[in-house]
């Protein structure tokens, strides 16, 4: 778990949101959450958001917001790599759920999480 968390904090960074968010604790849980548990990431409110407020003791209304908020910065600030991330050009802005489901996505293809966009070798696939 330490090792795939550690992953999410690394995907994070390279999309621009530092620590000092509280979101981006929530999201990282969140991420982990739905990388284990894909089935139950359909259930935002009934039980993912639950599970994080849980988890840093707060209510699932502040974990939906500032998971909302780190959505918007990497929105704004780092769209091209979150399109890559997604495979796809993204029209919109992606819901909360979609994002956690991309960010997961990639954790499972280890495709960005541990190379710079850019880097030659993060055209390369992954040897697994």
């Amino acid at each position: 778990m330490k090792n795939v968390l550690s992953k999410v904090y690394h995907l994070l960074y390279q999309l621009g949101i530092t620590a000092n968010y509280i979101g981006f604790f929530h999201t990282a849980y969140a991420v982990l959450l739905c990388a284990e548990q894909p089935e139950q990431s359909l259930m935002m409110t009934k039980w993912l958001y639950p599970e994080v407020a849980k988890q840093y003791g707060t209510n699932w209304k502040a974990v939906e917001r500032n998971i909302r908020r780190v959505n918007e910065i990497i929105w704004n600030e780092s769209r091209p790599l979150l399109e890559e991330l997604a495979h796809k050009h993204l029209a919109q802005k992606p819901r909360n759920a979609q994002l956690l489901s991309i960010l997961a996505a990639s954790l499972d293809t280890n495709s960005l999480a541990e190379h710079e966009p850019g880097s030659p070798t993060a055209d390369k696939p992954s040897k697994r």
